[in-house]
Formats: structure tokens, sequence, C-alpha cells
């Protein structure tokens, strides 16, 4: 039997100098600053779902999106594997607004708040603010601790 694979969207919206994230205030990942996205509706593509959450959680539309990463989370004890399609989003002309799941806030790119945020992101951050494309796997254990990493810049995703 090999491991269930959930795909999920994930995109950040680079303004330089400056990010959008937002504060997850529910569910998976609550009390962390994130990128926007989430699981795909039945007949979504994946960039169809990039823009759909970019809408619902932070009611910005990007004029473009580029793929930037392809993730494999993985939870110690839990089976199934994340796949994270990771996007750029580029050029939005609204201001974000709040919405039930997320809070969106600017931040300088010197500034992240890699501290609030998901242990694995400190790592391949950089990666995304220089526009390269790669491959990575995380292994979290206890307290979403990593234990095993792999990061692969690649040419193509």
């Amino acid at each position: 039997m090999g491991n269930k694979k959930k795909i999920l969207t994930l995109c950040i919206i680079h303004r330089h100098p400056q990010v959008l994230l937002g504060m997850k205030k529910r569910g998976f990942g609550a009390g962390r600053w994130n990128g926007f996205g989430g699981k795909l509706h039945d007949g979504e593509t994946i960039e169809q779902a990039t823009f759909r959450e970019l809408k619902e959680e932070a009611g910005v539309i990007p004029k473009e999106i580029r793929k930037i990463a392809v993730f494999d989370f993985e939870f110690i004890g839990n089976p199934e594997i994340m796949e994270v399609h990771l996007f750029k989003g580029l050029d939005i002309k609204e201001d974000p607004r709040e919405s039930e799941e997320m809070r969106p806030q600017w931040f300088d790119v010197n500034q992240v708040p890699f501290d609030e945020m998901w242990p694995d992101d400190i790592h391949w951050f950089p990666l995304f603010l220089a526009d390269k494309k790669f491959r990575a796997k995380f292994l979290f254990g206890e307290s979403d601790k990593i234990m095993d990493m792999k990061i692969t810049e690649v040419k193509e995703l």
C-alpha cells in the first residue's frame, strides 16, 4: 500500500520589497503566518484552486501566478503525504482584506516572521524570493520538528 497524497495549493504574493502573508485564524496551521491556499475542489486545476483560495482568503486576484516549487510534507504517524504546489503571485491591484480564515499582512522581505511560521519556511524562502524552482521533501516529527529534509533546485516543475 502506497501512501495517499493530498494535493494542496500555496501562494505567496511577492511585490518587492514585500511579501503578503496571512495569519491563519482557524484549522490546520492556526496561529502561524503562511501563504494562502488549500484543497482543490472537484474538477479544479491546481491553478484555478490557487486563484480561488487567494480571492476567498485575502480578497486579491494576481495578474499572474508562477509555480515555484512542489513539496512533499510527511508527518510521522500520519500515512497521508501532503503534496503542496507553491506559487508566487504577482501584480495585485486590490488591497488585501481579512477573511474568516486569514488576516493578511505585508512584510518586508528582510522581516519575514519565520519564528511564527512553519519551521520549513526559513529553509526555502530565499529560493522563493530569488525565483528559483525547486522540489522539497520535509518529514515532521513531534511538535512539528523537522526530522528530515531535502531541497533540490530544478530547471522545470
